[in-house]
């Protein structure tokens, strides 16, 4: 089993998405410690904001593709095929204004790649990138969850929802941590309270990971 560890969070050690991160794959190997891992950083290795050189080559807008086009081109296809080589992937997403961080955006608009992780029908669009599980450590903050007001606010756990199920992807489970700005001891409560839900979440998606892989 591959799984792909990604983390997106710009505050390092002090990140609360990487700690819980490092928790679901800690609890992930210790379940099947046979599973390889591979780890993106993408405070660290960012892709280019998604631009005209990452599109060119795929829609074909010249006969001949410059060369900025063949390094973007690289560089989606670098992520993609990890991407899509791994069974189940972790991904750190803390909510930065109310969204995700434009470095895991990029990635995620590296992977939406017609032909790879979907397809258009005549019925609709398809994802293509079906039967892998996602596990998202999701920090915050506020409180979100608990309110009409704050689940309206949030465009993280929704927006990462939304475009791994037009990949396809149906099994995408949320570990969260809100409040962390809301003082020392809601901070440990919430991660403390995260913790429990990854060993839950973590043993349930590896029996279904097991299940789809002997499919």
């Amino acid at each position: 089993m591959k799984l792909l560890q990604v983390d997106a969070s710009v505050l390092g050690t002090n990140s609360v998405s990487r700690q819980l991160t490092a928790d679901i794959v800690a609890e992930w190997r210790r379940v099947h410690p046979d599973t390889t891992v591979d780890y993106l950083d993408l405070a660290v290795d960012t892709p280019n904001h998604f631009d005209a050189n990452a599109l060119g080559i795929k829609v074909g807008l010249q006969a001949e593709p410059t060369e900025a086009q063949k390094r973007e081109n690289a560089v989606s296809e670098k992520l993609v095929s990890q991407f899509l080589a791994a069974d189940v992937i972790v991904v750190g997403a803390p909510l930065y204004n109310f969204s995700i961080p434009t470095q895991l955006k990029a990635w995620i608009d590296r992977l939406a790649q017609i032909g790879r992780t979907f397809k258009y029908t005549d019925k609709g669009p398809v994802g293509l990138a079906g039967g892998k599980t996602v596990i998202v450590a999701s920090s915050r903050g506020g409180i979100y969850s608990t309110s009409e007001g704050g689940q309206a606010a949030e465009h993280q756990e929704s927006y990462l929802k939304v475009v791994f199920g037009f990949f396809g992807i149906t099994d995408v489970r949320i570990v969260r941590a809100e409040g962390l700005a809301m003082g020392e001891a809601p901070k440990a409560a919430a991660i403390e309270s995260a913790r429990a839900d990854i060993r839950a979440a973590t043993a349930e998606a590896a029996n279904q990971a097991v299940t789809q892989l002997a499919a």
